[in-house]
């Protein structure tokens, strides 16, 4: 059999090497298909206006980073998309599904570049486009003044010591690693403190529900790397938050065997968050992640959540 499987994703260059590196291991597994790759703006990648926390708190539907390529999955324009993991709503797309996450999986860790946590002075200014981020900066340092700056991960990254004056930027390790960038000053902060996004790390594949592109793949992936973003998501979806929100997740397994959850919430201003741990057999990530997101509700995130949605 000869066939081509279209590729979509975003333009960067770390979509580009996030594509790279998912197709790596097929090429031998799938020697008779070609893999051709298209490029799809999103609205993030066309509008690099810095977003208010207003205009952020609104956003807990669809994503900026990955509405356009569902939607050109859909139409038939693509057979895959090859999603940063976190960028994708835990309520996919009718008619598509996730294939089991690729592993390895990424760095999880988010870290701050240009300074450490202690180092950086009273009233530091503070770089990142993540409203999860920005809250857990200020719950552990609300005298920081962070400020929402969007773009790639290289400019953001050059935008320390630079005109903008930022003392740091707080960036992904992930996208950091697969571009191959190490900062001269950084930090990785803990992940049970500063629990990452949901899927952070991890790489999403997507596809239309019993098309050729996923009876091909149907075989691929990792069920451990997939069995802790798939807790991490449902805990997401019981909590009906979206990818815009400051909800962080960290799902790994154990030397024990276990699926072991992190999870917290927190205000868009720091001052409130609500955080739970638990753990579960790796084969029911998804009750973990209800269970973890029901013990956060009963702690008041619900609250926090609906302020953030009425900002």
């Amino acid at each position: 059999m000869n066939a081509v499987v279209r590729i979509g994703s975003r333009a960067s260059k770390l979509a580009r090497t996030q594509v790279a590196e998912w197709l790596a291991p097929l090429a031998a597994q799938y020697p008779e298909v070609r893999f051709k790759r298209e490029t799809i703006l999103e609205g993030g990648d066309q509008d690099r206006i810095t977003p208010t926390l207003a205009e952020v708190a609104k956003t807990s539907g669809g994503s900026a980073f990955s509405t356009n390529q569902e939607a050109a999955l859909v139409a038939g324009r693509v057979d895959v998309v090859v999603h940063s993991l976190k960028d994708l709503p835990t309520a996919v797309t009718d008619g598509t599904m996730l294939l089991v996450t690729p592993g390895p999986r990424q760095d999880v860790h988010d870290v701050l570049c240009g300074s450490t946590l202690d180092d950086l002075p009273h009233g530091a200014r503070v770089g990142t486009g993540s409203p999860r981020r920005i809250a857990q900066l200020l719950h552990f340092r609300p005298d920081l003044n962070v400020i929402p700056i969007r773009g790639n991960v290289p400019g953001r990254l050059a935008r320390t010591g630079g005109r903008d004056g930022l003392d740091a930027v707080l960036l992904a390790a992930a996208g950091l690693n697969r571009l191959g960038l190490t900062p001269d000053v950084h930090q990785a902060l803990d992940p049970t403190v500063f629990p990452p996004s949901p899927g952070q790390g991890a790489l999403g594949i997507q596809v239309r529900t019993d098309s050729a592109a996923a009876r091909l793949l149907a075989h691929t992936g990792d069920r451990q790397v997939d069995a802790c973003v798939r807790a991490e998501r449902a805990l997401l979806a019981e909590l009906h938050g979206g990818c815009s929100v400051p909800v962080g997740a960290w799902g790994r397994i154990g030397d024990d065997g276990l699926l072991h959850l992190s999870a917290a919430v927190t205000s868009l201003d720091g001052r409130t968050q609500v955080t739970a741990t638990g753990s579960a057999p790796a084969d029911s990530p998804s009750k973990l992640g209800a269970h973890l997101a029901a013990d956060l509700l009963a702690q008041g995130a619900a609250d926090i959540l609906k302020a953030i949605r009425t900002y």
